[in-house]
């Protein structure tokens, strides 16, 4: 790729289908399912940001990549395809949001087969919407692990960004050693750097300061830290490389979801007017620099990455 190049990336995914309601370990519910067989109460609170994130890209002429939970499509309807309607690129965020690996010890949740027969369904699925192949994926909760993006190469994917690299916390079973902010080929069933194969990761960026690395690719951080730190990681790490910008629908909500969830009892403290705001100023900066999705990274990319730091 020549010169500075972001892609703008969007995970739409709905407040029960957070770790502390839903589909880990210490989730109030097993899974959406169990959610559904018992909530009893409102459970949409994303169609309304969703439309005014489409809103907002539409404003400064952006095409994102939506990392989409499949499940949506049980229960929204119409809402995945007013993202289709907009030209974005559909990536597939998981069936159902639950955790594939334990967020402690890293061991796997689900099986191979069992990942991969999900997997391969939510695919399905946000194809049939999309009317196109649907070759992204991200993890839900990005925990990932080496296995699953052999898994995801085997059923078809052909990109996956989930790793973030950074000295606060490591949410995959690798110790990254080698991996950056730039996309990069993994090794077989790992998540360091390698060559030899055409699956590509696309990381998330850092802002690196004096070796300490601050995650900054958006998502709870642009709520946390606010948009110059992520602005400024964004600036850093696209001098080394493609990179990656990612938001919710629900970072910017309006309203008060449900008190229902165990821990993280200041996860949605700062959102909503504050949050889009901070989105815009990231999109204004960065204006001028060249916007693709994912999907035109990786066919940009095939044979062109640059594995060594």
């Amino acid at each position: 790729m020549q010169g500075l190049s972001l892609s703008i990336t969007v995970d739409l995914e709905d407040w029960y289908h957070i770790p502390s309601v839903c589909g880990s370990p210490f989730s109030v519910y097993d899974g959406v399912d169990d959610f559904f067989s018992r909530w009893r109460h409102r459970y949409d609170y994303l169609s309304e940001p969703t439309a005014r994130v489409l809103d907002l890209l539409d404003e400064f002429g952006v095409t994102a990549t939506f990392f989409i939970v499949a499940d949506l499509l049980n229960h929204y309807p119409d809402l995945v395809e007013r993202v289709v309607e907009r030209g974005h690129e559909i990536a597939c965020h998981g069936l159902d949001h639950s955790c594939k690996i334990h967020p402690g010890t890293r061991e796997p949740l689900i099986s191979c087969s069992e990942f991969e027969e999900r997997t391969l369904l939510a695919k399905e699925m946000l194809e049939g919407v999309s009317g196109e192949e649907v070759i992204g994926y991200r993890a839900p909760n990005v925990l990932v692990a080496g296995w699953m993006l052999d898994s995801l190469e085997e059923i078809g994917f052909k990109y996956d960004s989930s790793v973030c690299v950074n000295s606060l916390y490591n949410k995959t079973d690798s110790n990254l050693q080698g991996v950056f902010s730039h996309p990069y080929h993994p090794k077989g069933s790992l998540l360091e750097p390698g060559e030899g194969r055409s699956f590509v990761e696309f990381p998330w960026s850092y802002l690196d300061v004096f070796g300490f690395k601050i995650p900054s690719s958006g998502g709870p951080m642009l709520r946390f830290l606010g948009s110059s730190i992520i602005a400024m990681g964004l600036q850093q790490s696209m001098s080394r490389g493609h990179t990656v910008f990612y938001f919710h629908p629900l970072d910017i909500s309006l309203e008060h979801f449900p008190k229902v969830g165990r821990g993280r009892p200041f996860y949605w403290a700062v959102k909503g007017k504050v949050v889009e705001k901070r989105i815009g100023t990231i999109l204004r900066k960065f204006q001028h620099v060249r916007k693709i999705t994912l999907k035109e990274a990786y066919l940009e990319s095939k044979g062109q990455l640059v594995i060594d730091g």
